[in-house]
């Protein structure tokens, strides 16, 4: 068979590249090609596309770079019409795979969208658009089976796969002081950074972020760096404040953090599945912000939260991220603060809210059987 991923953003490579790995098992002789990242061509796909090329942030941003935007959807199209594949598979990423649903749909050829985009937070009316391109919808949350099931289209739920991401680094990573120390860290205890993959997020929440450590001199504050933004982003921050930045190795920090500051999206549900406690920053342009205030439908911006449906991380968001209540809410959740132990029983439930391992592969394997049947009438 062949494939045809599209994914925009690193917590769609991410995912794309654990379907790819199950997908090349069921189907040994595929042909994947991708828009994605460095992980899903690690797994064997054909990296066509990388999403730093494609990543555009907020109202501002797009019309910024419309000409570029317009641009890559020529491009896409033009690659699909060539390879000519089974199926086109989406993950997440609506504003750029939503139009690329449509041409697929028109031009006959089966379309997959794995990880639902968020509409149930905001622009539901989308969803009509969603059933009238998409043959299969595979959701990772068990709340949005409920959300779908109201518009009448049955979703898909098989178990999250970052779970079968982070259990398989889990399996071959060394013990906690081996990682300590390839990394560099001295012996204080370590809050990790993680100010997101957006160039206009790490700009605005990083230095708000660095900006507590020196209010805990007895911890040492690192930084996650992406590798696809500037490094110069980075050592702004690390120049200006006392604190390390580390590369590419998000998980290995996680793995011997105390705590955590985390920008909202997947990385608030990385963290929690490392039993990390952390608070949820998030800033935006004002012109952004109001726009999402007006449209956005829940109650919270973090994962963790709108799984359990109730506050277990707090979230600071716009006006409520400065200095002061970050460096409140990281006392509280330290191993001395009264939240620490009340957020990690929170985290266990979490996981089994989640399911167990193995989502990728039962994902792949039903892909892999639709097609296979699909092809076979």
């Amino acid at each position: 068979m062949r494939y045809f991923i599209i994914a925009g953003e690193p917590s769609g490579d991410l995912h794309g590249s654990n379907l790819v790995k199950h997908l090349l098992k069921t189907d040994p002789a595929a042909d994947i090609a991708c828009w994605g990242g460095e992980l899903m061509r690690n797994e064997g796909a054909r990296l066509l596309k990388h999403y730093r090329e494609t990543a555009f942030m907020g109202v501002l941003e797009v019309l910024a770079n419309i000409r570029k935007v317009k641009a890559n959807f020529s491009e896409c199209k033009r690659q699909i019409t060539e390879m000519k594949p089974d199926v086109v598979i989406l993950i997440d990423y609506p504003g750029f795979n939503l139009r690329m649903a449509r041409f697929a749909k028109k031009a006959g050829l089966r379309v997959f969208y794995y990880i639902s985009p968020k509409f149930w937070a905001w622009r539901e009316g989308r969803v009509r658009k969603l059933k009238r391109y998409a043959d299969r919808l595979y959701i990772i949350f068990p709340f949005e089976k409920d959300f779908y099931r109201r518009h009448d289209f049955p979703a898909i739920f098989l178990g999250n796969p970052l779970i079968d991401h982070i259990d398989a680094w889990r399996a071959t990573a060394p013990d906690r002081e081996v990682i300590r120390a390839s990394l560099g860290l001295d012996s204080r205890p370590v809050i990790a950074l993680l100010s997101g993959s957006r160039l206009q997020e790490v700009s605005r929440i990083l230095p708000v972020m660095a900006g507590v450590s020196a209010g805990f001199p007895d911890y040492q504050f690192v930084v996650a760096a992406m590798d696809h933004l500037p490094a110069r982003l980075y050592e702004e921050v690390s120049t200006a404040y006392p604190v390390r930045v580390i590369t590419g190795r998000t998980y290995d920090l996680l793995a011997v953090a105390q705590a955590a500051l985390v920008t909202s999206g997947t990385a608030t549900l990385e963290a929690a599945l490392f039993d990390v406690p952390q608070a949820v920053c998030y800033s935006t342009s004002p012109l952004t912000y109001r726009l999402a205030k007006w449209v956005i439908k829940v109650r919270f911006i973090s994962l963790v939260n709108l799984i359990m449906d109730r506050e277990v991380v707090r979230e600071l968001i716009q006006a409520g991220l400065n200095a002061v209540s970050l460096h409140r809410e990281l006392e509280e959740i330290l191993v001395t603060g009264y939240r620490h132990d009340r957020i990690k029983a929170d985290y266990r439930e979490l996981r089994t809210i989640l399911g167990g391992g193995g989502a990728s592969e039962r994902v792949a394997a039903d892909m892999s059987d639709s097609l296979v049947q699909k092809k076979g009438k």
